[in-house]
């Protein structure tokens, strides 16, 4: 096919997924995707096997989750507008509101629904403070036990999302004790409660049984059904951007120029300043591999080949699912990336290609 192409393999989505199910049964958490992190829906039957349901950030993703992905819909937002919420409200199986504001100024709207309310525990594994749910003067969620307390009998369920890449399962257990400690009384007034996303547990060697059994206890503590949000847990390593080198320079450093941008199509690299992958990454040969837009950062990284690259040459760059394909652009009319999956029996095939009406449509 022709490159630039994300191309999801299920085989590797489905080591991840089955990590998933493992959990649920042994644990009785519940896991829902979250479609700010991958929202690629060719492949949501697929998932759907192993996981119960989606959850969403705006009206939009809200009826993805609705319409393309079987089980549960939770719905949340930093901020509603008049005009969605009752959209909003048609799609969602449970509604989570971002602070008591929202929670009274739809009070009305939203009776008859499951409703529950975000909370900031003050605490996050976040290395970024972009990304960083408890930075100074957040606003995401309330972070106030008695404030949370005196609305408790308006909601069924509390969210925490606090969680960013963690690994490591001490620091979420020591994350949730301190939840526990300032929410306690108010979750088990609850029926549900949502950890969020961000643990990640699909990872090499993490000890999942410990989390199940940390899960399964806090679950008889309160009396609440658990709730999981992967999204990078879900999908890590299930996909790859490949592209095609079109040209190659010296200017004190061997040059490779790609047919694709990092600005474009791997935007979430460039905020956070770092690298793409390759692998091996191995070899004598050293190449900065450079993007075709016109911006002068627009850098992948510099890699190791066993060979000098040439025109022509393709080059796979790893985990190109989470915050990856969501966040694709039409920056400089780049041709964005079709998207193609890998069936188990290896076979590969197109379930989307983007042209020039794609382009045009974006804008009036």
């Amino acid at each position: 096919m022709q490159t630039p192409f994300y191309l999801i393999d299920k085989s590797k989505l489905l080591l991840n997924l089955e990590k998933i199910a493992w959990l649920r049964e042994k644990s009785g958490a519940k896991s829902l995707l979250a479609l700010k992190c991958f929202a690629t829906w060719s492949v949501f039957d697929f998932m759907a096997d192993y996981m119960d349901g989606s959850t969403s950030s705006s009206l939009y993703e809200v009826r993805l989750g609705a319409e393309k992905f079987r089980g549960e819909t939770h719905a949340y937002s930093v901020a509603y507008a008049d005009h969605e919420i009752a959209e909003v409200l048609d799609h969602a199986d449970k509604i989570i509101f971002n602070s008591i504001g929202q929670l009274t100024r739809f009070e009305t709207q939203s009776v008859g629904h499951t409703r529950g309310l975000r909370v900031n525990p003050g605490v996050s594994t976040s290395g970024f403070d972009l990304a960083d749910p408890a930075r100074p003067f957040s606003r995401l969620g309330e972070h106030d036990p008695a404030l949370v307390a005196s609305v408790a009998d308006k909601i069924s369920g509390l969210m925490f999302h606090n969680n960013c890449e963690n690994d490591d399962f001490a620091r979420f257990d020591e994350m949730l004790t301190l939840i526990e400690d300032r929410f306690g009384a108010t979750i088990k007034k609850m029926d549900w409660i949502s950890l969020g996303g961000g643990i990640h547990f699909t990872g090499e060697g993490y000890p999942l049984a410990k989390l199940a059994a940390r899960l399964k206890k806090l679950s008889a503590d309160y009396g609440v059904q658990v709730y999981l949000e992967p999204g990078e847990a879900a999908i890590t390593g299930a996909a790859t951007l490949e592209v095609t080198v079109l040209d190659t320079m010296y200017n004190g450093k061997n040059l490779a120029i790609v047919d694709s941008s990092i600005e474009a199509h791997m935007l979430d690299l460039l905020i956070y300043r770092e690298n793409a992958k390759v692998t091996p990454n191995t070899g004598d040969q050293e190449w900065m591999i450079c993007g075709k837009s016109c911006l002068a950062g627009d850098i992948f990284g510099e890699f190791r080949f066993d060979a000098p690259l040439k025109a022509g040459d393709r080059v796979s760059f790893q985990d190109a699912a989470g915050y990856t394909m969501v966040k694709k652009n039409w920056f400089n009319g780049v041709k964005m990336p079709s998207i193609a999956i890998r069936e188990l029996d290896g076979t590969i095939h197109m379930v989307r290609d983007f042209d020039y009406d794609d382009f045009a449509a974006a804008l009036s």
